[in-house]
């Protein structure tokens, strides 16, 4: 070999060892990962049943938060709000009759009551003991005798119910009536807060911004609380879903930002930024592709999508989209 041949092969050598150092130690902005993007989604539904009566939107309209998707037949929610209203009408009415306690009216016609019962017992107490009298000196027969007991008793039992009538109504209803009331009245007032709940719930409105991606039923429909009705992609935020290899892990530092490129469009640029490293390693993924054996232990990174390099509003990532992602120096 010429000497000139020689000093060409040297060259070679140093650049070959040079490159191999630069690739064993170069600096962490170079690092390259393969992931995915991952939208999530919302089945929508509503909370009560009933007949589906309005569909608003069709796959693929754009939404806003608080958009109404849906309605249900809400007659039926109607008559039970209404009948839940006059419910605790009702019971309010009892209560204020205990807390207003008696009307004069019926103390003072218990109170006579009283005087009426006390005027025959005092009669019958007379006559009684009259014929007592007449007993002893052999004047009456006996049977006189008990039957004017038996008056004299009965009057002293009316009279005894009458005065603890009037001592009803002139101290009022009892601790433990009132309280019952009342509880009665809370009861009536969340069976109107849970008619009123029903019936707000016949309206399905948009949770979040996003895109409708299924509609799942039609108008008509009777539905049981909790049936699909859209699947909703949330627009904001946009996640990216990669791996990283323990060699690398230090780099994966939750906050650092990273560029993430599409493969349609690998002039765009997306700002991310890590949100979440998995403590936990597992086996790599089949779908993600990376330089090293797929045997190797990997750790899960959550990168989320700030704004595009331009700053402007992008909707181009789609669901289960491969990207490539550069960490930034």
């Amino acid at each position: 070999m010429t000497k000139k041949g020689l000093i060409s092969l040297l060259i070679l050598i140093i650049i070959a060892v040079s490159w191999a150092f630069w690739f064993m130690y170069k600096s962490p902005s170079s690092l390259i990962l393969y992931g995915n993007v991952d939208i999530r989604t919302v089945n929508s539904s509503f909370r009560v049943s009933g007949r589906l009566i309005q569909l608003n939107h069709e796959e693929g309209d754009s939404i806003k938060q608080g958009d109404l998707l849906a309605k249900l037949d809400a007659k039926p929610y109607q008559i039970a709000l209404n009948k839940a209203k006059a419910n605790l009408m009702v019971k309010q009415a009892q209560l204020d009759l205990m807390l207003t306690g008696y009307r004069k009216e019926e103390v003072a016609q218990a109170a006579a009551q009283v005087l009426q019962y006390q005027a025959s017992y005092d009669y019958a107490e007379n006559n009684y003991q009259r014929m007592v009298k007449l007993m002893k000196s052999s004047s009456i027969s006996k049977d006189q005798l008990e039957n004017s007991l038996t008056l004299r008793n009965q009057a002293n039992a009316n009279l005894q119910t009458a005065k603890q009538k009037l001592d009803q109504l002139t101290n009022g209803y009892r601790k433990e009536e009132i309280e019952a009331a009342q509880a009665t009245v809370q009861a009536a007032q969340a069976e109107l807060d849970q008619a009123e709940l029903n019936l707000s719930d016949t309206e399905l409105y948009a949770p979040t911004d996003g895109t409708i991606l299924t509609r799942a039923v039609e108008s008509g429909t009777m539905l049981t609380s909790g049936s699909p009705i859209y699947a909703i992609s949330i627009d904001r935020p946009v996640w990216v879903r990669a791996y990283i290899d323990e060699v690398n892990l230090h780099q994966a530092i939750p906050g650092r930002t990273v560029y993430v490129y599409t493969d349609s469009q690998p002039d765009k640029l997306y700002i991310g930024q890590i949100g979440f490293v998995s403590p936990t390693a597992e086996f790599t993924p089949k779908t993600v592709e990376t330089p090293v054996l797929r045997t190797d232990l990997v750790y899960r990174l959550r990168i989320q999508i700030r704004q595009t390099g331009d700053g402007q509003a992008d909707n181009m990532l789609r669901q289960g989209m491969p990207v490539t992602i550069k960490f930034a120096e």
